[in-house]
């Protein structure tokens, strides 16, 4: 019976050659377009764990606070940032954005379109600052890519979002909401620009970032 089916494959291929092999090439292209954007088959999986411990970190260990429905205070955004250094602006804007989403389903938020563009917009910001604009030195780079993110996508369109859900809630105005979440984020960054400076420092850390984005 196998051999009847292997028989009858072989004719259809030698039958329909050029459109099997149309077929193929097409497959490759399409495999290699959606890899194309985190660089490789290992800058794809190194994008889901940054998703998962953004979502883990994000969602299961934030700190406790009175007001955490308005301003989280965790390192959800770390994992983010990582993978705008790592993997560039689209590949960490897709990471953000993925994250929120399936953080929102896990926990029983409410998916926010403006929240997950926020998210998107924090690893976007980033990575284009990062492998646009401030190139060298680190510790800058770094800097200056926290702050950018953090005002754009945690403060400015975030607050936003929010805004819709919940300021009538705690009667609170925008600009007062954007100033608390301001704070919040600049004490965080801080926190995040630390770890990054460390890791991104560590010489092994950069061999195996180089190897997964094909460099050596």
């Amino acid at each position: 019976m196998y051999e009847e089916e292997n028989n009858e494959n072989a004719k259809n291929t030698e039958r329909f050659p050029e459109s099997s092999k149309k077929q193929n090439v097409k497959k490759v292209k399409e495999t290699q377009k959606s890899l194309s954007v985190f660089g490789s088959l290992k800058g794809l999986c190194f994008a889901g764990i940054l998703t998962a411990m953004s979502i883990i970190l994000g969602k299961f260990l934030q700190i406790p606070n009175p007001f955490q429905e308005i301003i989280r205070i965790s390192f959800e955004n770390l994992p983010i940032m990582l993978s705008a250094f790592c993997l560039g602006p689209i590949a960490a804007a897709a990471v953000g954005a993925v994250a929120d989403l399936i953080g929102c389903l896990l926990y029983g938020y409410s998916i926010n379109p403006i929240i997950t563009l926020g998210a998107a917009s924090v690893g976007l910001v980033s990575g284009f600052i990062s492998e646009y604009i401030v190139k060298k030195p680190l510790v800058l780079k770094i800097i200056t890519c926290e702050a950018a993110a953090h005002t754009v996508g945690s403060v400015l369109i975030k607050s936003a979002g929010l805004a819709a859900w919940y300021l009538a809630k705690y009667n609170i105005g925008y600009w007062e909401l954007a100033a608390w979440r301001l704070l919040t984020y600049t004490l965080v960054g801080i926190a995040e620009s630390v770890i990054l400076i460390l890791l991104l420092k560590n010489k092994e850390f950069q061999k195996q970032i180089e190897r997964m984005r094909g460099k050596k």
